[in-house]
């Protein structure tokens, strides 16, 4: 089968936008060449909300069953809940249907090993061979596999959240906290005011309901949240939450309104989980600077790995890591699962207002201050020869482990091809708002130069 150049397929999933790139034939092909690989009895499968996410879901559990692979079905389901229900159900590995923060006329296939975790890159070169192959990927097993419906998903994954030694359910009820939430109608719709029920937070719900997503840009980013931003202070609420369409990203809002930086999200947990547990932290070269202030807050070491989540929980295992994540909003807490997990995320948060005694404004206002500007443009020229252009723009320290990344006294430019859209993304950090600003609009003026 030739999969089309537009096709886009990394460590962060088989991505594409829906008809020649993105279809049942192409979702079936893939999940074929995936069960060839794994080499396993039975896959997990689960998606979003999108309209397209049943015919999809089906056609890979249909390639998967026909070469003998048992099946099950947790339905719509966030990455996270995916992730963990992979080792909760026993199963060899698992397919997310989702296109994460990428709008309806997306969708992708997320594969994960039987760790519940993204396969890694040789994994994903071997399923490119196989499904670009010439055959073989439908031959009889001498059985076809069964399909079965899970429906406790969510439940499981709220169960593992609440048996965690560093959360108090007692403590973040007898905070009396009120919440606002944004889930863009898609898979956190459902888990995230089942969790927050649980923890005793009074809930006021923007967008929970999985049959018209998505309400707005999908993408958790303070220019999609003005609604969120009005609802949390009228609602009387301490704190508003917003996640992406496969809720494995997080966002905040304080109690005026103020829409945090995403950066934000994995910085307030970084500085609640190093305040009870020592240990490394891991985050991706795109990652805020302010990881780097608050682990040497906390006396210990602060490590980076490419961009893409597989990515980052390979150096967390190599490091040990206590916490690691995405400066996307993306948090992994290995103690539940290693994978960015929205829910996770809230449940720590609450805890650390709830027995700080301050809102989270308070809490991010203690943190380091830094500013982050971020673009991304299309780019169809040589990387190589943009690096080149960049090298003789800045002048700093460069790093070459995914795209570049210069570091300077007073800030950081990243500049890097996208896993998930068809852009160059430029992501700009400084000590001010406006050299970030500035840093961002150098680094285009030379995109646009080569």
């Amino acid at each position: 089968m030739r999969i089309p150049d537009s096709l886009m397929v990394s460590v962060s999933g088989v991505r594409g936008l829906l008809g020649d790139d993105m279809n049942p034939e192409v979702a079936a092909r893939f999940a074929a060449a995936y069960a060839a690989w794994l080499g396993g009895k039975r896959v997990v499968i689960g998606r979003d909300s999108r309209a397209s996410g049943p015919a999809l879901a089906a056609a890979a559990s249909a390639a998967l069953r026909f070469v003998g692979i048992d099946v099950v079905d947790v339905g719509i389901a966030a990455t996270p809940t995916v992730e963990l229900m992979v080792r909760h159900l026993g199963a060899d590995g698992g397919i997310v249907i989702t296109a994460s923060h990428n709008g309806e006329a997306w969708n992708a296939l997320k594969l994960l090993d039987g760790r519940g975790e993204f396969i890694d890159s040789v994994a994903v070169a071997r399923i490119m061979e196989l499904v670009e192959s010439d055959g073989g990927l439908y031959e009889p097993a001498g059985r076809y596999g069964s399909y079965e419906v899970y429906g406790g998903a969510d439940r499981d994954h709220v169960e593992k959240i609440l048996s965690l030694d560093c959360i108090d359910p007692g403590v973040i009820e007898g905070a009396g906290l009120k919440a606002a939430i944004d889930c863009v109608n898609g898979a956190g719709s459902r888990i995230v005011p089942l969790l927050l029920g649980e923890l005793g937070v009074e809930v006021t719900a923007l967008y929970t309901d999985v049959g018209s997503p998505f309400p707005h840009d999908p993408e958790p980013r303070p220019a999609n949240l003005t609604e969120l931003a009005v609802a949390v202070p009228e609602a009387g609420a301490d704190i508003g939450f917003a996640c992406d369409p496969d809720a494995d990203r997080l966002v905040i809002v304080d109690g005026s309104g103020t829409v945090l930086s995403e950066e934000l999200t994995l910085s307030l947990v970084a500085d609640f989980v190093l305040g009870i547990e020592k240990g490394p932290v891991v985050v991706n070269l795109s990652t805020t600077r302010r990881i780097d202030d608050i682990a040497a807050r906390h006396g210990v070491e602060a490590f980076r790995a490419k961009v893409g989540e597989a990515n980052v929980i390979e150096v967390m295992k190599e490091k040990g890591a206590v916490i690691g994540g995405e400066g996307n909003g993306g948090v992994i807490y290995p103690k539940v699962h290693r994978g960015r997990d929205a829910m996770t995320g809230i449940a720590l948060i609450l805890q650390y207002v709830a027995s700080s005694g301050r809102s989270v404004g308070e809490l991010a206002a203690g943190l380091p201050d830094y500013n982050v500007v971020k673009e991304k443009i299309v780019f169809n020229g040589s990387f190589e020869d943009l690096s080149s252009r960049l090298r003789d723009v800045f002048d700093g320290n460069y790093n070459d482990l995914d795209g570049i990344r210069i570091d300077m006294d007073k800030g950081w430019v990243h500049v890097r091809r996208s896993n998930t859209e068809p852009v160059v993304r430029i992501i700009a950090e400084a000590e001010t708002a406006g050299l970030a600003e500035e840093l961002v609009s150098k680094a285009s003026e030379a995109a646009a130069s080569v």
